[in-house]
Parts: C-alpha cells; sequence; structure tokens
C-alpha cells in the first residue's frame, strides 16, 4: 500500500442542507496519517453526508477539503486517485463476476492488465472470495458482496480508505473478517475513516472517534481519553413495571456510595467504582413497592460515554442494535 504522511484529510466549515433541513452544520474534521479514525453517531446524524463531501461524491455547500494535502476544490482528480471508498451500498456490479468485477475497477484506476489480474486474483484469496471468482456478484450473500466492494477499493493501493457502515447487516464471520483485515490494513500504514453507529465496533478498532449529532461534531478525542471517566467502573440496569414507582430520593439516602440515574424508557442505571451486589439493592426497591422486572450487570463502556456526550438515549441505542440485522 502506499503511504501518507502529515495530515491524511483536513476540511474545514463542511456545510450542506437538503432544502431546509441543515444536514451538516460547519463542521471540522482533521485525520492525521496512519489513523484508523471513527466518525460515530446515530441514523440521521449526518455521517454518511459528511463522508460523501470528504470523498468528492457530493460538493459541500460550504467550507474546503484537503486530501493529503491536496485541496480538493482545485484538483478533484489528484485527490480522487489517493483513496478508496466504501459506500454503504455496494457500487459492483451484478451482471459480471467477482474476479472480473476486481479488474474492471483496477482499470478505472489505470492499471495494467497483467497488473490487475494479479491484484484482483491476491485479493481474492485474502478477502475468502477465491472459490467464488467466476460466480456472478447478483449470487452472493450480503457478506460476500461487503467483503468484495472492501477489496474493489483497495485495488489501486490508496493510502486512505474510506468506509461507510463497513459491517452493516452482514453476518457474523464476514463482520468478524472485515475487521481483520481493516486491523491489518491500519498495521500497514493505510489512514482509514470509517463511519459507524456500532460503538462496540469503534471501541476496537478505532484510535481516535468523533461524536456527531444532528449534523454537528459534539466531541472528538482518543478512544484512551473518551473511557477515562468510566474506566473501572461497574453498572447494574435495572427495569421496572411501573418506573413512577421507583424511590430515587430514599435510594440516594440509603445507598450513598452508589450513582443512581434514571435513563428515558424508565430504567434505572446504578453505577459504582466497585462491583456491584444487586440483592440488598433490589430487596429495597421491591419493598418500597417498586417491581423489578429485570437487573443486568455490566462494566461501562464507551456505549455509556457516547449516550453521555450525545444526549441519545439507551432505548434509541438498542433500536440502533436491532436495526443492525434488517439494514
Amino acid at each position: 500500500m502506499n503511504i501518507m504522511t502529515g495530515a491524511a484529510i483536513r476540511a474545514r466549515g463542511l456545510e450542506k442542507r437538503f432544502g431546509d433541513v441543515r444536514a451538516v452544520q460547519g463542521i471540522d474534521i482533521e485525520v492525521v496519517a496512519g489513523e484508523l479514525f471513527g466518525f460515530l453517531g446515530p441514523n440521521g446524524a449526518g455521517k454518511t453526508t459528511a463522508m460523501t463531501m470528504l470523498t468528492g461524491l457530493s460538493r459541500p455547500d460550504a467550507g474546503s477539503i484537503e486530501i493529503g494535502g491536496i485541496d480538493c476544490s482545485k484538483n478533484p482528480k489528484a485527490a480522487q486517485h489517493l483513496i478508496g471508498v466504501v459506500p454503504d451500498e455496494s457500487n459492483l456490479y451484478p451482471e459480471l463476476n467477482g474476479f472480473e468485477n476486481l479488474c474492471f475497477s483496477g482499470a478505472l484506476y489505470g492499471m495494467r492488465r497483467d497488473e490487475r489480474r494479479r491484484k484482483a486474483s491476491e485479493l481474492l484469496e485474502l478477502f475468502g472470495l477465491g472459490a467464488a471468482a467466476s460466480r456472478k456478484f447478483s449470487g452472493y450473500s450480503k457478506g460476500m458482496k461487503r467483503r468484495l466492494v472492501i477489496a474493489a477499493a483497495i485495488m489501486h493501493n490508496p493510502p486512505l480508505l474510506f468506509l461507510d457502515e463497513p459491517t452493516s447487516g452482514i453476518d457474523v464471520e464476514s463482520s468478524r473478517m472485515i475487521r481483520s483485515l481493516l486491523s491489518d490494513l491500519h498495521r500497514n500504514g493505510v489512514t482509514i475513516f470509517m463511519t459507524t453507529h456500532f460503538i462496540d465496533e469503534a471501541e476496537r478498532l478505532c484510535d481516535r472517534i468523533a461524536f456527531i449529532v444532528n449534523g454537528l461534531i459534539v466531541r472528538t478525542d482518543t478512544v484512551e481519553r473518551l473511557l477515562q471517566p468510566v474506566h473501572g467502573r461497574y453498572a447494574l440496569n435495572v427495569s421496572f413495571s411501573d418506573a413512577a414507582k421507583v424511590p430515587l430520593m430514599d435510594l440516594e439516602r440509603a445507598f450513598p456510595l452508589l450513582e443512581f440515574h434514571m435513563l428515558p424508557g424508565g430504567e434505572l442505571r446504578v453505577e459504582s467504582g466497585e462491583a456491584l451486589k444487586t440483592g440488598a439493592l433490589v430487596r429495597f426497591l421491591e419493598e418500597a413497592g417498586a417491581e423489578v422486572t429485570e437487573a443486568k450487570k455490566r462494566v461501562l463502556s464507551l456505549e455509556d460515554v457516547f449516550v453521555e456526550i450525545t444526549g441519545i438515549g439507551a432505548g434509541h441505542m438498542q433500536k440502533e442494535k436491532e436495526g443492525r440485522g434488517r439494514r
């Protein structure tokens, strides 16, 4: 792979409107060469819109973009050769087989015939698609299609790779393979810009993360710094048949060393710096007339940081996760 140095992406004041809707509201993005940068947010936050501007698929209404030091407004073709793009929907040809699709992608970037044939065969094996090389793309499973789309994006050895929801709606095996391949590319110096709303995936893969909500970036930081406030903390999520009966003030007096937060949807989150014991807490709640339907222990994670920073409730996050298999 070719390697970049310095700033791989530098965007200032990016804006995009669709009628009266401000999909992206004057955001700044800077990604250092060699980073795996996560762009995190719920559906409709502006992730895909921002990425289409960064990759030259749409023009910003305002703002500037540099890719590898190249001003995209002045020399967009030069910038295009530096990047590989994996959109949220497949951009390959259903009537061509896997090998033909990769060779065609290589031809678009000016690769010689022998070079693109060699690279296509190499990538098909690397992505576990060697046995499906002669099969039409239309006959591939969702996971196989996703793998081939990523392979097509790196046919020309770009130093910068953009991925929009790379593991959305695919099987577990393909998701694991894609995450492993991205980690390998990252280790080899490729700069990766990845949009996702799968927080566990971002926590595992990314160096830095930007949170975007309603077209605005609300925070950008390293995963390590984002996790500092919740490192070593524990939580207990408690659900009730009737959240109105939860005696929050009585709980705070009876358990002064614990922190209590009522979440959207009537769920109670209990936090502590030590492992929580549920028995005394559940007994206290039930004796006070609150019927507990479920109590789940867990270690706090980046999801909790996301909820706190963005204001997106736990119920919303659950819907995002449930939608993963349907998208």
